[in-house]
C-alpha cells in the first residue's frame, strides 16, 4: 500500500466480527472531537451501490465467486477513497475507518488460495497512519453477535473466524504501526489504551 502523504490521519479499526471496531471507532472520534480535532468516520463496506452488492452476498441474498467478491471490496474501497477518504485527509482531518484494507487481506483468505493476489488488487490504497486490531476469541464474538442479529453472516463461524484470525497476526507483524488490542475489556479501558497511542501520535497532552 502507499504511505499517507496528505496532511490528514488516516486510522483504521480492525477485528473479528463483533470484536467492536464499530464501538471503538465511535468512542475515538469522540474522545478527539473534544479535543477540538476534525475527525470524520466512515467504513467498509460503504452505503454506496457497490456496498450494496457486497452486503447482499454476506448475508446470502446472492452469491459470486470468491475472486468476484474481493474484486468488489476493491471497487467499493477505490470509489471511498477518492470521494470521501483523500478529500478529507487533503483537508487536514482525522479519519477513522471502521475497516479498511487489511479486511480484504484477512477474510478473503479464507476462499483465496493465493495471497499475493488479495495484496496486488489492495496495493493502491493509502496505508493507514495506525492500525488497531481488536483481540476477541471467536466464539466471544459470536456470543455479542447473536445478541444483537437475528442471523450470521458469511464470515461468522467458530473455525472461518480462528483463521481469519491467524491471518491478521501474520499482517500485525508485516505491515507497521499496526497495533493488536486486548478487546476483552470494558470499552472504556480499550479506549483509554487506544487514545494514548493516538494522542501520541498527535503529541496532545492532554
Amino acid at each position: 500500500m502507499i504511505p499517507n502523504k496528505y496532511k490528514g490521519l488516516l486510522i483504521d479499526f480492525e477485528g473479528l466480527d463483533g470484536a467492536g471496531s464499530s464501538t471503538q471507532s465511535l468512542l475515538l472520534a469522540a474522545l478527539l472531537k473534544r479535543q477540538g480535532l476534525k475527525v470524520q468516520v466512515t467504513k467498509e463496506p460503504t452505503n454506496n451501490l457497490i456496498g450494496g452488492l457486497i452486503r447482499g452476498q454476506l448475508t446470502g441474498e446472492w452469491k459470486a465467486d470468491p475472486e468476484c467478491l474481493q474484486l468488489l471490496f476493491a471497487a467499493d474501497r477505490a470509489h471511498h477513497q477518492k470521494r470521501e477518504i483523500i478529500p478529507m485527509l487533503k483537508r487536514g482531518n482525522i479519519v477513522i475507518c471502521d475497516r479498511y484494507a487489511f479486511s480484504s487481506i484477512a477474510f478473503g483468505s479464507l476462499d483465496i488460495s493465493d495471497p499475493k493476489w488479495l495484496e496486488n488488487i489492495n496495493e493502491k490504497f493509502i496505508l493507514p497512519d495506525i492500525t488497531f486490531v481488536l483481540k476477541v476469541p471467536p466464539k466471544i464474538c459470536l456470543a455479542r453477535l447473536e445478541k444483537v442479529r437475528y442471523s450470521l453472516e458469511l464470515y461468522e463461524e467458530v473455525e472461518k473466524m480462528e483463521k481469519i484470525w491467524r491471518v491478521y497476526e501474520q499482517i500485525a507483524q508485516q505491515y507497521p504501526n499496526i497495533y493488536i488490542i486486548n478487546g476483552e475489556r470494558k470499552e472504556e479501558k480499550i479506549l483509554n489504551e487506544i487514545s494514548k497511542i493516538v494522542k501520541k501520535l498527535l503529541k496532545l497532552d492532554k
